[in-house]
């Protein structure tokens, strides 16, 4: 039986925080500015559309669409896959995707989002919905 994979724990910060909080109780949130209207990802207290700082937390359904990604298979740790995921509620994710055949992956495929525990907070990663 082979090993779980370790993932290394996030760096917080206190803007952040909040982020990696609601990880923890297995929510995906995204920051959304109230003075534009855009949703955003990373969340940052600046929008990055229009500069205000008039920005909220909101949690995100974690339901996507694969926009493009690449499968890495030579690694040391092994084969894996990253890309970006383009979000229901709009913003792009850089992400890697887990828990599946990455040889089966396809743009335009529908992924959800799956939590991987580390030894702080749990880190988000994509699987097919």
């Amino acid at each position: 039986m082979s090993e779980a994979k370790k993932y290394p724990a996030p760096v917080t910060n206190p803007e952040t925080a909040a982020f990696w909080d609601a990880a923890k109780e297995g929510k995906f949130m995204i920051k959304r500015c109230t003075a534009c209207g855009e949703a955003h990802y990373f969340p940052r207290s600046i929008c990055p559309f229009c500069y205000s700082d008039k920005t909220v937390w909101e949690e995100a359904s974690g339901e996507g669409t694969i926009y493009t990604w690449s499968l890495m298979r030579k690694s040391p740790t092994g084969p894996y896959a990253i890309g970006y995921v383009t979000l229901k509620e709009g913003p792009s994710v850089q992400t890697n995707f887990v828990d599946c055949d990455l040889t089966t992956l396809k743009i335009g495929q529908k992924v959800k989002v799956v939590f991987k525990p580390t030894d702080g907070a749990p880190l988000p990663f994509f699987t097919p919905a």
